[in-house]
């Protein structure tokens, strides 16, 4: 528990040296909202790009920070043999046990934390105009919202989340729902927005809500950093 907190608070240390020196900005959705494709389009106009999600899977795969300590507290059976988190084991004991999810969660969380406080120190010393943050549970963690400037929401309806999620993951119904109830709702993320952005899976309508984004963006990073 010790070391989880020191983590947590070396994290949000370093983050807030970079407030008021570039801008933060958070970006989150509902799982098969599309955060992916977003944070992809943002990072190719030239935004600093931190995913989450990514550095999740990095600490989880092969030789990953968090694997020896899932093998302590869940042992061998939740270890694939290629000596990665087995996921779709792991997704089954979480899925039906709470106390199960917050363990995985301690172990994850705090060096997910560490990296993307490490990422984010590295990027600021290059040229983006911006950091984007992107992070599945940004609103249901609570300290997300107090380290970040701007608040951008990918949002489709709940039916296209389900859809696209059991077609990608090769879930049942009831596992998306499942997933999806243990997430922020809809509209509890919308109402903290600062931006929406529409994935309905029209890519042209996609890349230029995202281009018209960039553009506000850049506008903030002007008023910040004094650049132009």
């Amino acid at each position: 528990m010790a070391s989880n907190h020191s983590n947590s608070t070396t994290a949000q240390i370093d983050l807030g040296i970079l407030k008021g020196h570039i801008p933060l900005v958070g970006l989150t959705g509902g799982i098969g909202s599309g955060k992916t494709l977003v944070s992809d389009q943002l990072g190719a106009l030239g935004a600093g790009i931190i995913d989450t999600d990514l550095i999740s899977h990095e600490i989880t795969a092969s030789g990953g920070s968090a694997i020896p300590l899932i093998k302590a507290v869940f042992g061998l059976e939740f270890i694939d043999a290629t000596g990665a988190l087995n996921r779709l084991q792991m997704r089954k004991l979480v899925f039906k046990n709470p106390d199960a999810r917050q363990a995985l969660e301690g172990i994850t969380h705090p060096l997910i934390r560490q990296e993307t406080a490490k990422r984010a120190l590295a990027l600021s010393t290059t040229k983006v105009p911006y950091l984007v943050f992107s992070v599945p549970l940004l609103i249901e963690s609570g300290t997300w919202i107090k380290l970040i400037d701007y608040l951008v929401v990918v949002d489709c309806p709940k039916e296209t989340q389900i859809e696209r999620v059991m077609q990608r993951n090769n879930l049942t119904r009831d596992e998306v729902e499942g997933i999806l109830n243990a997430q922020a709702s809809r509209e509890e993320r919308l109402i903290r927005a600062n931006a929406v952005i529409e994935n309905q899976g029209d890519l042209d309508s996609l890349n230029k809500a995202v281009l018209n984004l960039h553009q506000k963006l850049l506008k903030i990073s002007y008023r910040t950093t004094g650049s132009s």
